[in-house]
């Protein structure tokens, strides 16, 4: 079964260079991991809140607004998509992801239908 790791932080947490450096190569090493036990399949960083965009609707009507549309200390800044047996196994993945203090990575299992 493929689960969805989502990664929310605050996107300040790694604003000096050597924080980020150190961030990135922890996720080059589980990924390097995931890859090693097969259960990888994809995953990339975000580009800041700032770039996103929201389109929103309301009956019939469609409105684009910049930004993200949840206003929250936390956005959305990375995925990661894994095969993995079951829940359990999920959450042991998810454990793993480098996360600022106070960041949280959900875990959802992908709809088959």
């Amino acid at each position: 079964m493929q689960y969805l790791l989502l990664i929310f932080e605050d996107e300040n947490a790694y604003s000096a260079a050597p924080d980020l450096q150190a961030v990135v190569a922890a996720h080059m090493r589980l990924v390097a991991e995931m890859k090693e036990t097969g259960a990888f399949v994809d995953g990339s960083g975000l580009q800041p809140a700032t770039t996103a965009t929201t389109v929103r609707r309301a009956g019939d009507q469609r409105s684009v607004h910049d930004g993200p549309f949840p206003e929250s200390r936390e956005q959305l800044g990375g995925y990661y998509l894994i095969e993995a047996p079951d829940l359990d196994a999920a959450l042991a993945w998810a454990r793993k992801v480098p996360v600022a203090d106070g960041g949280a990575v959900e875990v959802r299992p992908l709809a088959s239908y």
